[in-house]
């Protein structure tokens, strides 16, 4: 039995990405995986087979409500909805075997199964322990049930966001309980293939934890694309019955007990770690009230070599975040030194328009008496976005009122989550808003609205 260096506990973007960074730093490393493929829950059923239906139904949106203004006449096209699962999922397939790749590059093991920890060094997988001097737990996390509620998800009628990757058909009607990103940008997809969609929200906003003003924004423009909202509203249970489901819920403004009916709900609530037969009670590691692994200053738990990241511990639970903490973790095993900078991470949703942010929202700066400055631009001053029919949304910067250093960006518009990422950049390196009103940005391009909000942190932007 080989004696590993490192035995990686997971194979989602965590996981393969910490395993890769050791094995380029000389460690020997494996990595546990029980799904068929690699790459997780991200891979798999999350992040990229949801993108693929996303894009693929905004061009089908831009077909039937673009073209014909563009000069590009004709029938709209139709939905082959089998044909646009075969291209989700060899979107899947591409990215999966990519990893697989990597890994043999990589020189990694893969070790196929289930794991469990029955001692600090040791790895079951089936019937065979493999030794190992470090242990990263890369769990990941699944879907969250609805707080307080009489749910049973089948995966055919009451979904969650992996039933909602492969229905057999388009609803008629879909009701989708959560307007947090997974909920938004699923309802997004249906909608736009013709589906009947109602998102039902405890909260009174939609995007919980988002800038206030891009909340406002983000519900309207997806209430003109036909997404009903429900808000303020506690789901209590939902019931099944010849292939339906009627969702009971109450209206916290006047306590009023309501109902609705749909060919199919998405349960979409959140996530929770994952970290079902890995033996934590046994070992001692200590975990918080929500289920997470409780970790030090360099990833590690409270059995010493034995390291957690990604969605198992605390923080926002994004695959970007989780890579970022894999590869800095595999530094700290290496001897070296990892850090992640927990300010400085971007979150995206990827409806049409998309929502970017990055840092503190304006709320949070009222919240600790933060002095600060604004600078907005609207895109339909940017003359790219008008040119493609992408005029809708804005920047926001937000920057301290006497230094000028960068302190949080809010975005809703084209390619947010490209444009998010310079903004990113300047914070890390402690940039102010001047700095990036004073760096050239080619024109046209719709990061031409980012220095435009910059510079409205200053004298003034130049096309508003």
């Amino acid at each position: 039995m080989a004696q590993y260096d490192v035995i990686v506990i997971g194979a989602g973007p965590g996981g393969y990405v910490a395993a890769i960074r050791c094995a380029q730093l000389g460690l020997k490393t494996a990595c546990v995986e029980g799904r068929e493929t690699l790459g997780g829950t991200c891979l798999n059923v999350g992040c990229i087979p949801s993108k693929a239906l996303l894009h693929a139904s905004h061009q089908l949106h831009e077909a039937e409500h673009n073209f014909a203004a563009m000069g590009l006449k004709g029938k709209a096209p139709t939905v082959d909805w089998k044909q646009m699962l075969s291209y989700k999922d060899d979107v899947i397939g591409q990215n999966t075997k990519g990893i697989e790749f990597l890994f043999k590059k990589n020189k990694i093991d893969w070790i196929k199964g289930w794991a469990s920890i029955p001692e600090a060094g040791k790895v079951k997988v089936g019937d065979e322990t493999h030794d190992a001097k470090n242990i990263i737990i890369a769990s990941g996390s699944v879907p969250a049930s609805v707080p307080g509620a009489d749910v049973e998800i089948d995966e055919k009628v009451v979904v969650t966001s992996t039933g909602a990757l492969e229905l057999p058909k388009v609803p008629k009607k879909m009701i989708v309980i959560g307007a947090g990103v997974i909920g938004l940008e699923m309802g997004s997809v249906y909608a736009r293939l013709g589906a009947e969609v109602e998102v039902i929200e405890y909260l009174d906003a939609i995007t919980p934890g988002m800038d206030a003003e891009v909340q406002r924004s983000l519900q309207k423009l997806l209430s003109k694309q036909g997404l009903k909202f429900t808000l303020g509203a506690a789901v209590s249970k939902v019931e099944t019955k010849g292939g339906k489901a009627t969702v009971t819920y109450k209206l916290r403004k006047d306590d009023s007990e309501q109902s609705a009916e749909a060919d199919v709900v998405l349960v979409a609530t959140g996530r929770k770690p994952y970290t079902d037969g890995l033996g934590l009670d046994a070992l001692g590691i200590a975990t918080t009230d929500r289920g997470q692994i409780k970790t030090d200053g360099h990833w590690q738990t409270s059995v010493k070599g034995i390291y957690a990241i990604g969605d198992a511990i605390t923080g926002p639970m994004l695959a970007h975040k989780a890579e970022d903490e894999g590869m800095a973790c595999a530094e700290v095993i290496a001897g070296k030194h990892g850090h992640v900078n927990y300010g400085v991470i971007p979150g995206v949703i990827y409806t049409w328009p998309e929502v970017a942010s990055v840092g503190a929202t304006e709320q949070e700066l009222k919240n600790e008496g933060r002095a600060y400055k604004v600078g907005k631009f609207s895109f339909m001053g940017n003359g790219r976005a008008k040119a493609v029919f992408a005029g809708e949304g804005f920047v926001k910067i937000l920057a301290d009122k006497e230094t000028d250093r960068i302190l949080g960006c809010h975005i809703i518009g084209p390619s947010a989550g490209d444009l998010i990422h310079e903004v990113c950049v300047a914070m890390e390196y402690g940039g102010s808003a001047e700095d990036l009103a004073l760096t050239c940005h080619a024109h046209p391009t719709f990061s031409e609205a980012v220095r435009e909000a910059a510079l409205a942190c200053g004298d003034g932007p130049i096309h508003s």
